[in-house]
């Protein structure tokens, strides 16, 4: 069991639920902007060439690529809010020592202590590195 206070407990789940809250804000005011593609059909209006489409099939790549990077959040999120629930958060799924409360307070929805996420980064970086 993590070594949180019931005060840094609270705290950090308002935390989380607030951050939750304003990234659904964001998915919304992202799907309402989507109903509106006033700014692709205006690329897609004639004469267009196959540099418009491409632009306007970017715009739409990126949107996409956001409303997923806001939705991976919500889920990080749901799932540290399931730690709390379940008296798991703040505990690191690695080791099982304490992930401390300053490094929740920066990243609320930290699942690893600092030195097992070092560990963690060290071991999957070096795949995406080409070797000479």
């Amino acid at each position: 069991m993590a070594t949180l206070t019931q005060s840094q407990l609270d705290q950090l789940t308002r935390k989380l639920k607030g951050n939750y809250q304003a990234l659904l804000r964001e998915v919304r005011e992202e799907l309402d902007n989507s109903g509106n593609q006033h700014r692709i059909d205006l690329l897609n209006n004639e004469p267009g060439d196959t540099g418009d489409e491409s632009l306007a099939n970017a715009l739409a790549d990126f949107n996409l690529t956001i409303l997923d990077r806001h939705i991976d959040g919500m889920r990080d999120i749901e799932a540290a809010l399931q730690r709390v629930r379940n008296g798991e958060y703040g505990v690191c799924i690695d080791c099982g020592d304490d992930v401390g409360f300053g490094r929740l307070e920066a990243y609320p929805t930290a699942k690893r202590c600092i030195v097992c996420q070092e560990q963690r980064e060290k071991q999957y970086a070096q795949g995406g590195h080409p070797k000479m």
